[in-house]
């Protein structure tokens, strides 16, 4: 359960950053948060070729299967504190 919490203040101070981290950083947070809370990716991919961001969204979280939520929970936690420094 201590997991959970430290991930649920991590979303929290993931909308808080000083700075906007770069598209590759919202991407592996992006990933990790689905991956924490879904688990494996389970939906298609998205039908629209043009839609470059719903793609990579995908891409990115789809490149995490087999990782447990715990774990991931804990990268995105790390993640979250090297960012705020």
């Amino acid at each position: 359960m201590e997991l959970v919490k430290a991930f649920e203040q991590a979303v929290a101070d993931s909308k808080t950053l000083s700075e906007k981290p770069s598209n590759d950083v919202l991407l592996q947070l992006y990933s990790l948060y689905k991956q924490g809370t879904t688990g494996d990716v389970d939906t298609d991919p998205p039908a629209n070729p043009f839609d470059f961001v719903a793609k990579a969204k995908y891409e990115a979280w789809a490149g995490l299967k087999g990782k447990s939520k715990e774990a991931a929970m804990q990268e995105y936690i790390d993640l979250v504190k090297s960012l705020k420094g």
